[in-house]
């Protein structure tokens, strides 16, 4: 039986959600507010609208857009490249060990599964130097520059957000009927015809999910690729190339929030059109 919730409990929770939200958005906020300003007026007065104007805005567009040292299309171009082949492996192996995990139960699938599950309550802090060092060493022993490449940042993705796609597809596993599999194995359908036209399209809703959510992490990630790619080498992500209007001396505010807003819209998009996706793909494993 339902109760309806009083008129003064409704305005508290109403008066919370709205400030948690409004704390929430504040960086967001001022990033857009201060888009419109030169730098001058944003160091002068940086949460009010002195100095603010669509003409300024064209402006910070055009030189963030045209910097030499920010390379943006190119940036964008390379963010674009490590964040789709990074989904598409975690979707593909993802998938592939959720579904093996799920149904082999044996005391290794068990354990493999504990580490997957242990892997994601570990820090990246504490592993980023080791794991910067293994692959310095690996990369000298195979003769490829593996740490400052594109491969090797895919590869460092897929490690670290492997456990928590495993994860979440684990649990849509155990929703799909055994009997279906069954059933196209007496049809006489391979193990690879078995996953990718039996399982993998049921788990779509989840896979959605998970590809979400990590393409939101790699797209706005800063320090993986600071560490691996260097704030200095030939190949920037967008997060690091925003570096460029960051001196030693002199910030560039104007170009630095331009830029960190260009860098947000496409994500924004994507949430925005994909967040009922989101939230059903979350809940549906846990539902059923």
């Amino acid at each position: 039986m339902k109760t309806k919730m009083k008129t003064s409990e409704f305005v508290i929770v109403m008066v919370i959600a709205v400030a948690v939200a409004l704390y929430t958005l504040m960086p967001f906020i001022l990033v857009v507010l201060n888009v419109f300003k030169s730098a001058t007026s944003i160091v002068a007065d940086p949460i009010g609208m002195t100095g603010a104007s669509i003409g300024q805005l064209m402006t910070n567009l055009t030189n963030v857009i045209n910097n030499s040292n920010f390379s943006f299309w190119f940036a964008f171009g390379t963010s674009a490249l490590i964040t789709i082949v990074s989904l598409i492996l975690l979707a593909l192996f993802g998938g592939m060990a959720a579904w093996v995990i799920c149904r082999n139960k044996t005391k290794w699938s068990t354990a493999i599964y504990m580490v997957f599950i242990a892997s994601m309550i570990i820090p990246f802090q504490v592993v980023m130097l080791p794991m910067i060092s293994t692959f310095r060493d690996v990369g000298n022993f195979v003769g490829l520059p593996m740490l400052q490449s594109i491969p090797g940042i895919v590869f460092a993705y897929c490690g670290f957000g492997g456990a928590m796609t495993v994860f979440i597809l684990t649990g849509m596993v155990k929703t799909v009927p055994y009997d279906l599999e069954e059933a196209a194995a007496i049809d006489g359908c391979s193990y690879e015809g078995i996953y990718f036209r039996i399982v993998f399209p049921l788990l779509r809703p989840s896979v959605v999910t998970v590809t979400i959510l990590n393409g939101m992490w790699i797209w706005n990630d800063y320090l993986l690729p600071s560490l691996m790619l260097g704030q200095n080498g030939k190949v920037k992500t967008l997060p690091v190339a925003v570096q460029a209007f960051v001196g030693s001396y002199v910030k560039q505010w104007d170009l630095i929030l331009t830029a960190a807003l260009l860098a947000m819209i496409p994500m924004i998009i994507i949430f925005l059109i994909a967040q009922k996706q989101i939230m059903s793909g979350m809940v549906e494993g846990a539902v059923k």
